[in-house]
């Protein structure tokens, strides 16, 4: 019973730990060029160890309809990750939705309007 206890505590301190050294990307910094309908998002996610605590995911929304949804392996560096992707069919007055996901814990949504 003792060892049960034991292991039930140690394992609440390991998640707790994991919980505190997670975090979501801080911002998204979004770019979308109209002439060659292209779409870049700089992901900051400042982390000590980019194998083991990335960006995992980023899914692009247009006009609230996923259209991308991208897994990555491990993150560019220590501070981003970048993404460009082709959107032929956003036009004047859609709205580009980017959704960053942290590969421990959480997740950031940002968006931009398109204008022409």
């Amino acid at each position: 019973m003792k060892r049960l206890r034991l292991c039930i505590f140690l394992s609440s301190f390991i998640a707790l730990g994991l919980i505190v050294y997670a975090h979501p990307p801080t911002d998204i910094s979004i770019t979308y060029d109209v002439k060659n309908k292209t779409l870049e998002a700089v992901i900051a996610h400042p982390v000590s160890n980019p194998q083991a605590h990335f960006i995992n995911k980023v899914n692009i929304l247009l006009n609230g309809q996923v259209i991308i949804e991208h897994r990555i392996s491990r993150q560019d560096n220590n501070t981003k990750q970048t993404v460009i992707y082709v959107i032929p069919d956003a036009g004047d007055g859609s709205v580009l939705t980017v959704e960053a996901y942290c590969s421990i814990s959480g997740k950031l949504k940002k968006e931009v309007k398109i204008t022409e």
